[in-house]
C-alpha cells in the first residue's frame, strides 16, 4: 500500500511547517505551497489523500483553488481561514470544502479531522491504482489527469472514465453493452456507435499511444498492456 500524502498550502510558512512536521510524525508524507498556483501545480502532477487550503491565498485565492480541485477530484479538502464568518465557512462549504477551521488553527485538532476524514471515504485503507503508467501514458485516478509524454492531455468526462476503466482492466475484453453500461450506465439507451465515436477521439487525443486501445473485431474493444 501507498502512502498517505497531504498538501497543506498556506502563505504563512510557520504555520505550513507546524502542519507539515504533525503530517510527517503520524508517518504520512507532506508537500507545501504557498500559493494558489503552486498548489495546484502540485495537485495536479501528484498523488493527495487530502489537502489542507488556507482561505486566503496570493495569485489564486483558496475558493478558486477549491473550485478547481472540485472540478476533477472529490478528494476531502479542509479549509483553514481568518474569517470564521458564517458566511465565509458556507461559502466554502458551497464551494466544495468538507471542513472549515478557523485561525489561530489548533494543530492537532486539525489532525484528528483529518484522519477522521480519510477513514470516513476509505483512504486509510485504500484499494484499487491511483497512478496508472503504460510506456509515455499516464493516469492519475485521484486528480484525473492524463499525460501523454509529461504532456496534459484534455479529455471529455466520457473519454477519461473509458480510458480509466479499459486500463484499469488490462488485457481484458468488453463489448460495446458492457462498456455503455459502465461508463454511461445501465439506464443508457444510445447506440454502438456512441462507443466507437468517443474510442476514436480517445485514440486521437493519447496519440502516439493509441495502440493500447484496441479494436476487438465483432465484439468491442481492450486495452492492450503490451502494445
Amino acid at each position: 500500500m501507498d502512502s498517505i500524502r497531504l498538501l497543506v498550502v498556506d502563505i504563512d510558512k510557520n504555520i505550513r511547517s507546524a502542519i507539515s512536521s504533525k503530517i510527517m510524525a503520524k508517518g504520512y508524507l507532506c508537500d507545501e505551497a504557498a500559493d494558489g498556483i503552486a498548489a495546484l501545480k502540485l495537485f495536479r502532477r501528484n498523488d493527495y489523500n487530502l489537502v489542507i487550503l488556507d482561505a486566503r491565498l496570493p495569485e489564486l485565492n483558496g475558493k478558486i483553488v477549491c473550485r478547481q480541485i472540485r472540478k476533477v477530484s472529490d478528494i476531502p479538502l479542509i479549509i483553514i481561514g481568518e474569517d470564521g464568518s458564517e458566511e465565509d465557512i458556507v461559502s466554502f462549504y458551497e464551494t466544495g470544502a468538507d471542513d472549515y477551521l478557523p485561525k489561530p488553527v489548533s494543530v492537532p485538532i486539525l489532525m484528528r479531522k483529518a484522519e477522521v476524514l480519510l477513514r470516513r471515504c476509505g483512504e486509510l485503507e485504500r484499494r484499487g491504482p491511483r497512478k496508472i503508467s503504460f510506456g509515455g501514458l499516464y493516469i492519475n485516478t485521484v486528480s484525473r489527469a492524463v499525460y501523454v509524454d509529461d504532456r496534459q492531455v484534455n479529455l471529455t468526462p466520457k473519454e477519461y472514465a473509458l480510458l480509466s476503466f479499459l486500463s484499469q482492466n488490462p488485457n481484458k475484453a468488453f463489448s460495446r453493452d458492457m462498456l455503455l453500461n459502465e461508463v454511461w450506465g445501465i439506464d443508457y439507451d444510445g447506440m454502438d456507435r456512441t462507443v466507437d465515436s468517443h474510442i476514436k477521439t480517445l485514440r486521437v487525443n493519447i496519440h502516439p499511444y493509441e495502440n493500447y486501445i484496441e479494436t476487438v473485431w465483432g465484439f468491442g474493444y481492450k486495452f492492450n498492456a503490451g502494445a
